[in-house]
């Protein structure tokens, strides 16, 4: 490695453990979502055009890891306006374009797919990658198409982020983290929610004690396959899915 590229990486790294310790960095960092979740901040975003819902250090930090795995297949479980199913799908254009897997593409599953979402979504250009399937993510049937779509793929990346109650979350681990490949992801969106105050989600099904988080560390109870990425907490600071980077060791 060229020396003053060695250096740039070293400089990186040890910024991003120092933020581990900067307990001050932490508070601020998290005073900002906690405000930012009561003003509905992640819904001002689009990508090519379609609402994406997320946080946009997220959407870097998704880039990034799209772009490390080179996947063949994304999972994303919620769909809602399908720009996170676009956002996937440019960013395996991209990587097609640069040599990575040139019949990849995204699969997108939800309980709902609203007519006006998915007309749109099937007229936009990025839709040559992506298929769509339409029921609880949790469905027994739904499970067996999405691991018919799964099979023969190299390298598969998955991302949850639909009912986020303890017992969805689990069933959607149990069901997709499997496919996910050693060296790929599976990340679980809005774990944040377990560390924000009660109340932030008055008319939703989820809180502090039942929510993605809550699931995923019960999950990681049995399945040291995976780990949590400490790297990808510490350096986004602000995000939706705080330890919700989980990436397949074994």
């Amino acid at each position: 490695m060229n020396e003053a590229v060695k250096q740039f990486a070293d400089e990186k790294a040890a910024r991003i453990e120092a933020y581990a310790r900067d307990a001050g960095f932490q508070a601020c960092s998290r005073a900002w979502l906690e405000e930012s979740m009561r003003k509905s901040y992640v819904y001002n975003f689009c990508w090519m055009g379609r609402p994406i819902i997320q946080n946009p250090v997220d959407i870097v930090a998704m880039q990034e890891i799209i772009w490390a795995v080179q996947p063949d297949l994304i999972i994303e479980t919620g769909i809602a306006h399908g720009g996170s199913l676009i956002f996937s799908a440019a960013m395996l254009e991209l990587n097609a374009a640069c040599g990575g897997p040139a019949d990849a593409e995204v699969l997108g599953v939800d309980i709902d797919i609203r007519a006006h979402n998915r007309e749109a979504i099937e007229a936009h250009p990025m839709y040559k990658r992506i298929s769509m399937i339409q029921g609880s993510s949790i469905a027994p049937e739904i499970i067996r198409q999405v691991h018919a779509k799964a099979a023969g793929k190299r390298r598969v990346l998955v991302s949850l982020d639909s009912n986020h109650t303890h017992a969805h979350v689990l069933a959607e681990l149990q069901a997709y983290a499997p496919l996910v490949s050693v060296g790929s992801y599976c990340v679980v969106f809005d774990t944040v929610i377990e560390d924000l105050p009660d109340g932030t989600f008055p008319n939703r099904p989820w809180s502090r004690g039942d929510n993605p988080k809550t699931a995923l560390r019960e999950y990681l109870q049995a399945h040291p396959e995976f780990e949590i990425d400490p790297g990808v907490n510490h350096k986004l600071m602000i995000s939706a899915a705080p330890d919700g980077f989980l990436k397949r060791v074994r």
